[in-house]
């Protein structure tokens, strides 16, 4: 990757430059039976899409703080790197009465109304399908993002040194998180086109860096599990060999 890279969205746009078409994001939920395949390309159409949509008609500004009350998922990887593109902190799992937007899935929205700010939910189920009816006092995500641009440009320089990520009691700076990232994909041995498979949540900076960072600081790409716990030892090995895991997290 790009050695100048210093946010998580530098990370992207690196990686789109280098190749395009190759898997960043192959995401499996155990409990329903999902599989998502996103392309570099793919991956980056959805985070322009989101960063365009929290940006504009969500009004947020480079500093704001966004909580993101959601699993380990394809989609909460987007909301991570969208959040990066403007220059807005995540902060995950973080205190929503505090925040000026809330990012929730189906099984936090209570906890989610406590933000006095904007609020979005997301169904979370396959295919990034919509609520049977929106959430009240949420706009969906599902319905909200498919019109949004696919190119996008902030509206102001991110800071590199500025915070860029809230996570188990830590605060990293973009310019921080993208080293730490690059360090982590060192111990674990990736490199282009490594291939690491991951169980862990997206509620702690080793769960976030498996299930995302580390990967795309790499040149590599992650196979995102959510529920591996129920995926016997057989099932497991049998995705190792046919998705050509080269690394694991488990």
């Amino acid at each position: 990757m790009n050695a100048s890279d210093r946010t998580p969205a530098d990370l992207l746009r690196s990686a789109l430059a280098a190749d395009p078409a190759r898997p960043l994001v192959t995401f499996y939920d155990d409990a329903t039976g999902e599989r998502v395949e996103l392309s570099v390309a793919t991956f980056a159409n959805w985070v322009a899409k989101t960063a365009n949509l929290l940006q504009g008609d969500l009004a947020a500004e480079p500093g704001d703080r966004l909580v993101l009350l959601l699993p380990a998922h394809w989609q909460s990887a987007v909301w991570l790197l969208a959040c990066s593109s403007v220059g807005v902190v995540a902060e995950v799992q973080g205190d929503p009465a505090s925040a000026d937007l809330v990012v929730s899935g189906p099984d936090t929205l209570d906890r989610a109304r406590a933000c006095r700010g904007e609020r979005v939910a997301l169904a979370l189920r396959p295919l990034g399908g919509r609520f049977p009816q929106a959430p009240e006092g949420f706009a969906d995500y599902a319905v909200e993002v498919p019109g949004q641009g696919d190119r996008f440009a902030p509206y102001a320089p991110v800071d590199p040194a500025a915070p860029a990520l809230s996570v188990g009691g830590a605060v990293l700076t973009g310019d921080q998180l993208v080293a730490r990232a690059r360090e982590d994909a060192v111990e674990r041995g990736l490199g282009p086109g490594s291939r690491l498979l991951t169980g862990r949540t997206y509620d702690t900076w080793e769960g976030l860096s498996a299930g995302l960072l580390a990967p795309l600081a790499a040149g590599g790409s992650v196979v995102l599990c959510r529920h591996l716990d129920r995926l016997d030892a057989n099932g497991l090995a049998k995705r190792v060999e046919s998705e050509r895991i080269t690394a694991t997290a488990v």
